[in-house]
């Protein structure tokens, strides 16, 4: 297993700040290919949460919310958001963002050159809906009580026991509410033991998934979500991570 955590590293701050807030033209300058990836925080609220269906006064739980801007887009509906990431800077970089509206970024453009991008949250979202803590998905603090929603985007295969997790998902939604899940299921060693890979050693991970989430939660829809993720100007990490959205029983 890892000896340190990447995601404290100041190179994927800088990545994922990007990620979730730089602007699809500050991401991906083109005019072709790939389009179709820009923007998955956010359409990980606009297509995989059934907003009509949220009760009043809802309450959400953005698990793995890396800098948050997923956690914000869940504060356009719901009254209170909670976002929760193993990473410190992360959750500094969420709170930052909470506190001042804004934090700035540097985008690598090539070589040594960058650029100093100043990224924002909708002026429309009211941030005091929202509260960012550190903590670890797997060991989620017993008093944080029940949500309506429940999202883990891009979580579940980085998690060194990702059953112990999903375990415990019945009892974080309330019956009748929803839970999304995305993940492009890259399993890795250095993340996660063979062993613990779903689906039988990943030869087919989706069945797992529903394995430890059945007989709790109905699948309610199952999807494909490119995402692309910068890392210069010429080069991009483009996934399709498979999402799906469950109802608790």
């Amino acid at each position: 297993m890892m000896a340190t955590n990447p995601y404290e590293s100041d190179e994927l701050l800088q990545q994922y700040l990007i990620f979730h807030y730089a602007s699809s033209a500050e991401q991906f300058p083109y005019g072709f290919g790939a389009v179709d990836a820009l923007g998955f925080p956010q359409r990980c609220v606009s297509e995989g949460i059934d907003v009509g269906a949220l009760p009043e006064n809802t309450r959400a739980l953005d698990l793995g919310c890396s800098v948050g801007c997923s956690t914000f887009e869940l504060a356009r509906h719901c009254q209170e958001v909670i976002g929760i990431d193993y990473s410190q800077a992360f959750i500094d970089a969420a709170n930052r963002m909470k506190t001042e509206g804004l934090h700035a970024a540097w985008r690598l453009d090539e070589g040594s050159a960058t650029t100093l991008l100043d990224l924002k949250v909708d002026e429309a979202i009211d941030p005091n809906r929202v509260h960012f803590e550190a903590g670890d998905a797997q060991h989620i603090r017993e008093d944080i009580g029940q949500f309506d929603v429940v999202i883990a985007c891009n979580l579940i295969c980085r998690l060194p026991e990702p059953k112990r997790l999903l375990q415990q998902l019945s009892q974080l939604v309330k019956p009748g509410g929803q839970l999304l899940i995305t993940t492009p299921f890259t399993w890795l060693e250095e993340y996660t033991p063979s062993a613990n890979w779903l689906g039988d050693g990943a030869q087919d991970s989706f069945a797992g998934l529903r394995s430890a989430l059945e007989p709790e939660f109905e699948l309610q829809k199952q999807w494909d979500m490119p995402f692309l993720i910068r890392e210069h100007a010429r080069k991009f990490q483009y996934s399709i991570a498979q999402a799906s959205r469950w109802l608790r029983r």
